[in-house]
């Protein structure tokens, strides 16, 4: 890429000098330079990124053939403001202001997909979670993210407000929540405004292809969820309810877990364990079903699955409580003690 930015300037009244200030290849230079090499030069020419009280930047003055060169000690970072002002010895000083653009920049960053991909989610969800095929930027998804009702109006505040966005250490998933205040029965959000999905309506979930990942690049195209809204889930995890399937000791064949609701995807991916076996997890069947493939051949014998706490379900529901309990009821969530692990055995 390159900038390059020419402007004649004059040295005296009537006198046309041909001293030009230039910027390419991240360098600034003035051309013509035919006076002697004073010692302060950052007096003589400077560059500035900032408003008119910030310092100029930092970088390093060199003489090439009748050029005075500054050269900036980092990089030049594209879309950002620069100013440019010399001061010669006689004359009027120069200033310019001008745009370093950023470059034309192909489009590949898509949506992956969305969690819950089931087409029917419960009344109380909780959380969405959308997946980028690259790094994101941050700020954009307050603006990118909306959700469509079925009468094509878009739904008001449906979705959390929170002043860190919750995305994945590698930017490419990003977690939107329901507003909890709506969701839950009995509190102030929920009886001013009603919950942010109501049963048996449909919506669709709206990306913008403007969405920026981190190189500035928007979208290669939006993306669209259409769902509809099922009964809620206002029960404990219970895993004397999941269906579990063992393997065969020999092989390489996977131990299954099946669930009777959807599971939070992202918890799931490392709150059931099996302690001793290194493995790989994979989940499918709409969010319903977990999966763990050994790195070697099963040997017979006794194992388990350990049961993190921290595991929901898609409403929030947990082992020792209820997510959504209506407080206007005053009731309270069960406690019940459940298992923390999952005995089973591998046989020939």
């Amino acid at each position: 890429m390159l900038v390059r930015v020419t402007l004649l300037i004059l040295l005296g009244a009537s006198t046309l000098s041909a001293q030009t200030i230039q910027f390419e290849d991240g360098v600034f230079k003035v051309t013509g330079w035919n006076a002697e090499t004073p010692s302060d030069l950052p007096s003589i020419f400077a560059v500035y990124s900032g408003g008119v009280d910030s310092p100029p930047i930092l970088g390093t003055y060199s003489i090439v053939g009748d050029a005075l060169v500054f050269r900036p000690r980092f990089s030049i970072a594209v879309g950002v403001r620069y100013r440019a002002v010399f001061r010669p010895r006689t004359g009027s000083p120069l200033e310019k202001v001008f745009d370093v653009p950023k470059p034309d920049l192909a489009a590949t960053t898509r949506v992956e997909r969305v969690s819950p991909s089931s087409d029917v989610l419960p009344g109380n969800q909780l959380r969405l979670y959308v997946y980028f095929s690259a790094p994101m930027s941050q700020g954009e998804w307050k603006q990118r993210v909306h959700l469509i009702e079925q009468n094509g109006k878009e739904a008001v505040g449906p979705f959390l407000e929170v002043a860190q966005e919750l995305w994945d250490p590698a930017y490419r998933r990003l977690t939107i929540y329901f507003d909890p205040g709506r969701i839950k029965r009995g509190l102030i959000p929920n009886e001013l405004l009603g919950p942010p999905l109501v049963e048996g309506k449909q919506y669709t979930l709206v990306i913008d292809p403007g969405f920026l990942d981190d190189r500035g690049a928007p979208l290669k195209e939006g993306f669209k969820k259409t769902f509809r809204v099922g009964p809620a889930i206002r029960v404990q995890v219970d895993p004397q309810q999941w269906r579990v399937t063992t393997p065969k000791a020999g092989t390489l064949n996977p131990l299954t877990i099946d669930f009777p609701v959807m599971m939070d995807v992202a918890l799931l991916q490392h709150a059931l364990v099996v302690p001793g076996v290194a493995g790989a997890v994979s989940i499918d069947a709409g969010e319903k079903r977990w999966s763990f493939t050994p790195a070697v051949p099963w040997a017979p014998g006794d194992y388990q699955v350990d049961i993190d706490p921290v595991l929901e379900d898609v409403a929030g529901n947990r082992i020792d409580h209820v997510f959504d309990v209506d407080t206007a009821e005053n009731q309270s969530a069960a406690t019940a003690t459940q298992e923390s692990s999952l005995p089973f055995q591998v046989k020939r």
